[in-house]
């Protein structure tokens, strides 16, 4: 089994940062793209933001040049680095990750529990 924690919501007023982390443990074989998304209330939950094992990024339109996606492979842990943040991101980010188990060697999907961005002065 695997399990990705997000950590890092906070509160926060507009254009501050906030540092996402989401770490992957289990009987991992191996971790491939990982992948930040947001749903905001009311909302539907869109892509924000993803990096390959290779370290090859995307983002969205709306954080291009504002948030940085990054990991370190060592730690099976991706983070998003989030600055001059707005009061359209807040929202409930979540972690993807496509991942890859000692037992099956198949890579699935999986998901974190979001954790809870707040921008608001």
């Amino acid at each position: 089994q695997v399990h990705l924690v997000e950590s890092g919501g906070d509160l926060v007023q507009p254009g501050g940062s906030l540092r996402l982390s989401c770490a992957a443990s289990g009987s991992i074989f191996a971790v491939y793209a990982m992948r930040w998304y947001r749903q905001a209330p009311g909302k539907e939950r869109e892509l924000v933001a993803l990096i390959t094992r290779r370290g090859t990024t995307n983002y969205a339109d709306s954080v291009r040049g504002r948030f940085t996606i990054s990991r370190d492979n060592g730690k099976n842990t991706v983070y998003l680095q989030m600055n001059s943040l707005k009061p359209e991101d807040t929202a409930v980010y979540y972690c993807n990750a496509d991942v890859s188990t000692i037992s099956t060697m198949s890579s699935s999907d999986y998901w974190g529990q979001g954790t809870r961005v707040t921008v608001s002065s």
